[in-house]
């Protein structure tokens, strides 16, 4: 009996996708503050939220820094299911910047509306935290291994039967702003502990 029940964790343990990784090598955990930095620099800093239309100034895009000494806002990481803490790699989880803002509305990220103008599918806040589902499936991201870095990805499964996009999420220059949009060159990623 000891040695089913010792097999049968070992399998549900190996079938646990990799934990995501810091620039320290230590497993990123829920509820703390990170820094998302590029991987490669010379081509901005962290993110943070910024006004990108002239006509208002809410919701708040995500955007890259500007300067590459930036770190940008902290944020914290929300997994649909949380394994010990632990934030895990091809997980459907909510990124939400830890500040507040001059909008009435949450830091959650989510996919906006397509941008007709440009073509474009842009990361947004104002998303709901929690609550999985088909109301929500904008609101879910993922961090997918990318060769030995890490890359940001859309592509919720929190919702069995919605039909979702899945795109990797990249920076979107225009007008002097680095925007996260769903892309198909991916913004490579490391996290910084806060």
């Amino acid at each position: 009996m000891n040695t089913i029940v010792f097999l049968l964790s070992s399998f549900i343990a190996d079938a646990a996708p990799s934990p995501v990784l810091d620039i320290t090598g230590n497993k990123l955990q829920t509820g703390v503050d990170y820094h998302i930095l590029p991987v490669i620099r010379g081509r901005g800093g962290g993110l943070t939220l910024a006004s990108t239309s002239n006509k208002t100034s809410c919701p708040l895009d995500v955007v890259q820094e500007q300067n590459e000494v930036s770190n940008g806002l902290s944020l914290k990481f929300s997994p649909v299911n949380v394994t010990k803490g632990v934030v895990r790699v091809s997980t459907d989880l909510n990124i939400k910047f830890s500040a507040t803002t001059i909008c009435v509305q949450s830091t959650v990220w989510k996919l906006g509306k397509f941008d007709e103008q440009t073509g474009q599918w842009f990361v947004t806040s104002g998303g709901v935290e929690g609550n999985p589902g088909r109301q929500t499936t904008s609101n879910w991201f993922k961090i997918e291994k990318f060769g030995d870095d890490y890359k940001l990805a859309f592509c919720p499964t929190v919702c069995n039967f919605c039909k979702v996009i899945c795109r990797d999420v990249g920076i979107f220059f225009r007008d002097g702003k680095r925007r996260l949009a769903l892309s198909d060159v991916p913004f490579r990623a490391m996290f910084k502990k806060v």
